[in-house]
């Protein structure tokens, strides 16, 4: 088995740390962890990859060039997994200069490290580099919103709502530059709603559990109609891994779970789950409350995956029923990262 040098951007986070222990389990690949560690990112999401000495950590921020720069002239990396970015949208609102530094800004360095690295000049990829790969890990949210009906495809024009999908539309448009002019090996995926172990506990299921189990009211923004498709992190993980691996250069595969559920739904489910592996005197959805809406709040997204699914054989191996269980019975074993 062929072995790579992957660097894996923002691998202490949430779905950085789930590819970090897919790809170290699955393969024979030297695996360079970069974090800057900001509030998102923790080493507990990285403690069984920590045990494996092919596995090595780099604290950092992909905002430094001259670091990242020094980063590729030193370990020489074949692959780059880049999922290192501010993704929650409430922060973007009020700070939205981070997220213009950290994803767009972030993703150039890496963009120049790996054109420096792999290649003599537009077009003119090193021998050396012939099978180098960068793969940008997107979202479902630059491209708007969605009615009642429709899905998002790889062709849906980009209609960025808010800070956050702003700054990954122009990140995407980025690596799409580095692609049409330099030739730079590049794949993007955009991905629905993730979802499953080591997510922060900012996010929307982490705090339904959180707010459930510690008796507060459990905030739902609107009227909760808001509908989101949930992917669980696994499931997401193996697409990247095949979209890196056999996906079309310069292509965007879109990646999502086919599980389109109302906020309502997702919060009211979980209570259930709770009601059943925690009970107490009364049920956990007494807690449910309704919040004043977000600014821009998108009403809908939804994924269409079927390129993945045709060209590169992908499928979901959970339903949001079935990852739902599996993540509200870890953070029950996980209260700390609540």
């Amino acid at each position: 088995m062929n072995s790579n040098k992957v660097l894996i951007t923002g691998g202490a986070g949430f779905i950085g740390s789930n590819y970090t222990n897919y790809v170290l389990e699955h393969t024979n690949d030297e695996v360079y962890v970069l974090d800057s560690l900001t509030y998102a990112g923790n080493l507990k999401n990285l403690e069984v990859a920590s045990q494996n000495p092919k596995y090595k950590f780099i604290k950092g921020t992909i905002c430094d060039e001259p670091f990242v720069l020094e980063l590729f002239t030193k370990h020489q990396f074949d692959q780059v997994v880049h999922f290192a970015a501010e993704s929650h949208v409430d922060n973007s609102i009020t700070g939205p200069g981070t997220f213009v530094q950290t994803n767009i800004v972030g993703t150039f360095n890496l963009l120049q490290g790996a054109y420096k690295t792999w290649m003599n000049g537009p077009n003119m990829l090193k021998e050396a580099y012939a099978q180098a790969r960068f793969l940008h890990v997107s979202t479902d949210e630059v491209y708007g919103s969605l009615g009642e009906t429709g899905l998002f495809t790889e062709e849906t024009p980009y209609a960025p709502n808010s800070p956050y999908s702003a700054s990954k539309a122009s990140s995407d448009f980025m690596v799409r530059s580095y692609f049409h002019t330099y030739g730079l090996p590049v794949v993007t995926t955009n991905c629905s709603n993730n979802y499953g172990p080591n997510q922060h506990k900012e996010k929307l299921i982490p705090t339904i559990i959180r707010k459930a189990i510690s008796g507060n009211p459990i905030p739902i923004y609107g009227d909760g109609t808001n509908v989101r498709d949930w992917l669980y992190v696994q499931d997401h993980c193996i697409g990247i891994k095949l979209a890196l691996d056999k996906g079309t250069l310069g292509e965007t595969y879109n990646i999502g779970g086919r599980n389109e559920r109302k906020n309502l739904y997702i919060a009211n489910t979980i209570c259930e789950i709770l009601d059943k592996l925690s009970p107490k005197n009364e049920s956990y959805k007494e807690q449910i409350t309704f919040v004043t809406d977000r600014p821009g709040h998108d009403f809908r997204y939804a994924i269409d995956a079927t390129k993945l699914e045709n060209e590169l054989g992908w499928q979901a191996d959970e339903n949001f029923e079935s990852g739902i269980l599996k993540t509200v019975a870890w953070y029950l074993n996980n209260t700390d990262r609540l």
